[in-house]
C-alpha cells in the first residue's frame, strides 16, 4: 500500500547561503514533491544558482534545513549524488570520445554492471533520438544534439531526482521544442525535476509549480497559471505610438485598463477584454501605429515582480 503522505524529495526551511557578509539565499522555505516539474525562475544574482548547487550537494548549507531524499547533505552527501542526475548549465562531455562511450565511461562511475550501462545506454540512446549517432564522435555534434546526449548522460544511474541547470541555453527554437519533448516524457514517467531557467515560456510547459526568486528572497511561489491569474490579468494589449508620445497617451488612457505600463516604445494595458478595450482605444479617435491583443504570460508576471532593469 502507497504512503498516503510520501516524503518530499526535497525539503528546505529557512534555507540560508552566505558568502562572507553576502546572503545570495536569504530564509526560504519549499518543498518538492515526487513526481512533479519544478522551477525556478529569477534574475541574474537572485539566488537560483546557490540554492540549486545546496541540493546538488554541491555547495554546503550556511543555515536552515535542507533534506534530500530524506537525507542530510551534509552528512550524506555522497548518497544523495548516488542517487540525482544533474545537468549543468556548461556541458562537460568528452568531446573526444563517441555517443556511447560518453554514457557507458560515466555509467561506470556508479558501479553499475557492464550489462546493464550498455541496456540503459541504448534505451538513452532512443529516448535522445541520437541511436543513429552512437559511433560518432561528440565533437562536431550540434549543440541540441550534445544537449540531449548530456541529459541521457544524467539519467544513466536512473535516478530519482533529476537537476537541469538552464537546459536549452544557447539552442535553436527546433532544438529547445525537442528537448521541451524528452523533458516532458521524462515527467510523465514520474521524473523529478528540478529546472532554473531564463525562459518564461519554458516554464510555462514544463513546470508544475514554480518559484520566483529575487535578492534572495521567494516573490511568488505556485502554478504558471496561478501566478498569472493573481499577478497579471487575462489579457494585454500592446500599443505602439511615435516616439515620445506613449506617456501621453497614457494618461488619456488610465480609465481603460487596470493597469497601464509605459515602455519606451510601447505601452501596456492589462485588462479582462483585450478587444474591447482595443475598441475603446478606438472610440477616442487614438490611432497606434501598431496593436496587439495578446493573453498574459510568465513573463509579464516576471518583470512586474523583478523589475525590467537589467541586473549584472
Amino acid at each position: 500500500m502507497s504512503d498516503p503522505h510520501p516524503e518530499p524529495m526535497v525539503l528546505a526551511r529557512n534555507l540560508q547561503k552566505r558568502f562572507g557578509e553576502f546572503v545570495a539565499v536569504d530564509s526560504v522555505d519549499f518543498e518538492i514533491e515526487r513526481g512533479e516539474a519544478f522551477g525556478f525562475l529569477g534574475p541574474n544574482g537572485a539566488g537560483k544558482t546557490s540554492t540549486m548547487r545546496m541540493i546538488s550537494c554541491m555547495s554546503p548549507v550556511s543555515g536552515g534545513t535542507l533534506r534530500v531524499l530524506g537525507m542530510d547533505p551534509a552528512t550524506q552527501g555522497s548518497r544523495i549524488r548516488s542517487r540525482i542526475g544533474l545537468v549543468p548549465q556548461e556541458d562537460s562531455l568528452d568531446l573526444e570520445l563517441t555517443v556511447l562511450d560518453n554514457l557507458t565511461v560515466y555509467g561506470r562511475y556508479f558501479d553499475l554492471p557492464r550489462p546493464v550501462i550498455r541496456e540503459r545506454a541504448m534505451r538513452l540512446l532512443d529516448f535522445a533520438q541520437l541511436t543513429e549517432r552512437a559511433h560518432d564522435r561528440v565533437d562536431p555534434l550540434s549543440g541540441g544534439m550534445k544537449r540531449r546526449l548530456t541529459i541521457a548522460r544524467a539519467l544513466i544511474s536512473d535516478p530519482d531526482l533529476l537537476i537541469l541547470d538552464e537546459p536549452t541555453t544557447g539552442l535553436d527554437p527546433q532544438a529547445r521544442h525537442l528537448l521541451w519533448d524528452r523533458l516532458y516524457r521524462l515527467k510523465q514517467d514520474g521524473v523529478t525535476l528540478v529546472i532554473t531557467t531564463h525562459y518564461m515560456d519554458e516554464a510555462e510547459q514544463l513546470c508544475d509549480r514554480l518559484v520566483v526568486m529575487d535578492h534572495g528572497r521567494f516573490a511568488a511561489e505556485g502554478a504558471p497559471s496561478a501566478l498569472i491569474a493573481r499577478y497579471s490579468t487575462k489579457e494585454v494589449v500592446e500599443l505602439r505610438f511615435r516616439s515620445g508620445e506613449h506617456a501621453e497617451v497614457a494618461r488619456r488612457l488610465g480609465d481603460v485598463a487596470e493597469r497601464t505600463e509605459v515602455l519606451a516604445d510601447r505601452l501596456l494595458l492589462y485588462t479582462t477584454d483585450g478587444d474591447a478595450t482595443l475598441a475603446e482605444v478606438h472610440r477616442r479617435g487614438l490611432v497606434p501605429e501598431s496593436a496587439l491583443v495578446r493573453r498574459s504570460t510568465l513573463e509579464d508576471v516576471f518583470l512586474r515582480l523583478t523589475g525590467r532593469t537589467l541586473v549584472d
